[in-house]
């Protein structure tokens, strides 16, 4: 690659990154503008150094195409020379052949000036000239740019376009008894949807279904994933103490077992069944007490001082801060007696012990968090 009284060293050291990137490594500068060697090349060149240390230097066109066979001057304009004109994929492959013909001699490409390419009696010097396939109204490519077609192009064709890697080996390809089993298991469950209506449509609809599988030449995880997807949305959101989110009703009737037990079970045994069934709050939260935890854990004004569903003695309030001696109870729409009395035994019980417990309707938290969290904040300043 000679590069022809180049003007700024940020090309050079681009160009000589591009030829990096397909194993090109010999570079020849004539008479660089800013002198030689050229800090901004070397900033420029993002790990190409050793092309630029290995770069000759020559003061003439002439001298630095002196040894070569086979010279290619690039151009985006016209010089009016009766000579070959050729694609930068036909100069690659007329190179490959030199070179693999053991044709004495080396092979050149020249590349001109930033601002107005290589002049007539610099042309006059090639074999051939390489022009590239652009926009004629725009031409015009920067250096490191058509070194880079250039390098391509030569690399394409000398490697065999092998690419440097390929999709990660597959499992084997799904077995078609493997295919309708899981066919049939969709089925079954988009007819218990009443999916595959009008009946009239039913074969069609089918038919088109099947072919959406078959054209997706699936391999046997992808079976068992779209069976394990068609199974997770045919059985629901999860339940209790599998991670799931429980509805307000569901929560109320899961704190109403929890206060019956808490009142009913003598203090030797309510421990454990109080302690499980807290479990499945904790798992299963509410969407109210998904959204005030995540504020309580990312909020600056209170991230890492609360704890959800933590015991305190033989209580488990919905959080509690141990730092402020603060417990927060989330109340419910309509909750039953039992509820009731059995947070009022609560609040009773850590009042007794400094806890300040500030109650929050589940309403008011999923209308306006943010006044919530201002109230509990504020309540924060009076314990503090």
């Amino acid at each position: 690659m000679i590069l022809v009284e180049p003007q700024l060293g940020e090309n050079i050291g681009m160009a000589a990154r591009a030829m990096g990137n397909f194993a090109l490594s010999r570079l020849r500068i004539v008479n660089p503008r800013d002198g030689w060697p050229n800090i901004a090349a070397q900033r420029a060149a993002a790990g190409a150094d050793q092309i630029l240390e290995r770069a000759e230097l020559f003061e003439t066109v002439e001298q630095a195409v002196a040894d070569l066979t086979l010279l290619f001057a690039t151009t985006a304009r016209a010089h009016d020379q009766a000579k070959p004109v050729v694609a930068p994929s036909d100069a690659a492959a007329e190179i490959v052949a030199h070179v693999a013909n053991g044709v004495a001699g080396g092979v050149g490409i020249m590349f001109g000036r930033e601002r107005y390419g290589l002049q007539n009696e610099e042309v006059a010097l090639a074999n051939r000239i390489i022009t590239f396939p652009v926009n004629p109204g725009f031409a015009s490519l920067n250096l490191a740019q058509a070194v880079l077609l250039i390098g391509y192009e030569w690399f394409k064709l000398s490697t065999g376009g092998a690419l440097p890697f390929a999709m990660p080996e597959r499992s084997e390809p799904a077995s078609q008894h493997q295919m309708q089993a899981f066919f049939d298991n969709l089925v079954r469950e988009l007819d218990r949807v009443e999916f595959l209506r009008p009946p009239e449509k039913r074969e069609t609809m089918l038919v088109n279904m099947r072919n959406i599988f078959t054209r997706m030449d699936p391999t046997k995880q992808d079976m068992h994933t779209l069976h394990g997807v068609v199974m997770a949305i045919a059985e629901g959101r999860k339940g209790p103490a599998k991670g799931g989110v429980l509805d307000g009703e569901q929560a109320t009737r899961l704190r109403a077992l929890l206060a019956e037990h808490g009142q009913a079970a003598s203090p030797s045994d309510s421990g454990g069944t109080v302690r499980g069934l807290a479990r499945l709050l904790r798992r299963n939260p509410t969407d109210a007490e998904r959204m005030l935890w995540q504020a309580l854990t990312r909020d600056r004004r209170f991230a890492g001082q609360f704890k959800r569903q933590t015991p305190i003695g033989r209580h488990i309030p919905d959080f509690v801060s141990f730092v402020h001696r603060i417990a927060i109870e989330l109340v419910n729409p309509s909750e039953s007696e039992s509820i009731v009395a059995d947070r009022a035994a609560r609040r009773s019980w850590l009042e007794a012990r400094d806890y300040r417990v500030v109650e929050m309707r589940v309403a008011d938290v999923e209308r306006d968090l943010e006044a919530e969290l201002g109230r509990l904040e504020a309540s924060l300043r009076q314990a503090g």
